[in-house]
């Protein structure tokens, strides 16, 4: 197939909503198959900043001086089983609460049952006020546990950074390449859209883990 071809459809599928009607999709087969309610009421989110090559220009781009990394920004809100609700590529050099604004706008319009999020403190500080105030949207920061060093996983919010790694797994992903964010953000959409199609048809013994119920410790 000419790659001209593959890039009209490609270009053509995400400008008409096609790319996260099937995302979605997917990820109501796979809560409804475990027993949850297909939307999710309470989402995490978090960030990631990738390398941009040159093909990335510079009004879309921006160096993260905490991460040392010139490119873009990843932020990735899932449900508690990882699966993908929102994505969204902005400038590496943008903030996670300034980012935050348009994030939980986002939200609020594409998914209005939502109650609560669950974040990091890159999203703390006025963010909680004003998600509660404007979007009737519950905040709340997960922090590392005091007094402990090295590595640790954060309660509840390594779930979306497992979902940060399913991206990661398409080596594509690996630096960012598109000229345009919403190309960007496509390209991770489809990684996780060939995560849970794997995931649905699965035959083996794992895929028993998608029709547990969850335990009382998990967010819905």
């Amino acid at each position: 197939m000419p790659w001209e071809t593959a890039y009209g459809f490609f270009w053509r599928w995400n400008r008409a909503g096609v790319v996260t009607y099937i995302r979605d999709q997917l990820r109501r087969a796979i809560r409804t198959g475990k027993g949850c309610c297909p939307h999710p009421v309470t989402l995490i989110v978090d960030s990631q900043s990738v390398k941009g090559a040159s093909t990335v220009g510079r009004n879309s781009r921006g160096y993260d001086a905490a991460k040392k990394i010139n490119g873009r920004k990843r932020h990735i809100t899932g449900d508690w089983l990882g699966l993908p609700v929102m994505i969204t590529v902005t400038p590496a050099d943008i903030q996670d609460r300034d980012a935050a604004r348009d994030v939980f706008w986002r939200l609020r319009l594409t998914q209005p049952q939502i109650t609560q999020v669950r974040a990091d403190r890159g999203y703390a500080g006025d963010r909680v006020d004003w998600a509660r105030e404007r979007l009737w949207l519950s905040l709340r920061i997960v922090s590392r546990p005091k007094g402990v060093k090295g590595f640790v996983v954060p309660p509840r919010r390594w779930r979306v950074e497992r979902t940060i790694g399913w991206c990661m797994n398409a080596r594509r992903n690996a630096r960012d390449y598109e000229r345009l964010s919403q190309h960007s953000e496509a390209h991770l959409n489809w990684a996780l859209i060939a995560m849970m199609t794997r995931r649905l048809t699965r035959k083996n013994a794992r895929a028993s883990m998608w029709t547990k119920r969850p335990g009382p410790d998990q967010v819905l």
